[in-house]
């Protein structure tokens, strides 16, 4: 939780609440249904919690702002972003449903009231939102391919141009080329100083 709080300032008494409880309710949660690997989950605040707010530090989504998270697994990148932007609307989608009971259950328990979840493929959600976001899902041109369906047009309200927001580790050259004339991509160690950053990306493509 100190690792939020490090490079997270300002935030309200209730969201440092609901991202302390965050901790607790992986960890029993991990042991009915297994969305963290076990020597991961110790680090949870770090590998997961932070690394699914570097988007913050990429954009900051205007009130309003509708966000699809696709691939959520057990609420990543999608729940920690739903507490730190409360004013906007996040839908998680997941193929494996105890991933998606898993990111519900911790929700409701923190009572986050801009969170919406659906059982299903990419391909199966039709609605229109102004971002996607992921978290290591699926390769780049997947990902555009399954939701650039997604992206609303219309009603720009951001900093950035709706599109796609993805996290990444590793090499991303190969992945980026074919979208090199737009693609946007950031180092994370240039946000967080931790090792584990040391090798993280994100891609941000406008569609």
């Amino acid at each position: 939780m100190d690792l939020i709080l490090k490079y997270f300032k300002g935030l309200s008494e209730e969201q440092a609440a609901q991202f302390s409880a965050l901790y607790e309710l992986y960890v029993d949660w991990n042991n009915k249904i297994n969305v963290i690997s076990r020597k991961d989950i110790e680090n949870l605040y770090e590998r997961h919690i932070l690394h699914s707010l570097a988007i913050a530090k990429i954009i900051s989504f205007r009130p309003g702002t509708t966000v699809m998270d696709v691939g959520t697994g057990g609420g990543f990148p999608g729940v920690p972003l739903a507490i730190f932007f409360p004013e906007v609307r996040f839908h998680l989608v997941d193929s494996i449903g105890k991933k998606i009971k898993v990111a519900t259950e911790v929700s409701n328990a923190i009572a986050l009231q801009n969170v919406t979840f659906r059982h299903c493929r990419v391909e199966e959600e039709k609605e229109k939102f102004d971002f996607v976001v992921s978290r290591a899902v699926m390769p780049l041109k997947d990902l555009v391919r399954f939701s650039q369906k997604n992206i609303e047009q219309k009603n720009q309200k951001n900093s950035l141009p709706n599109g796609l927001i993805c996290l990444k580790g590793g090499e991303l050259e190969h992945e980026v080329l074919p979208f090199k004339q737009k693609a946007s991509v950031y180092n994370l160690k240039e946000f967080f100083k931790e090792e584990f950053f040391s090798t993280k990306k994100a891609v941000y493509l406008p569609l």
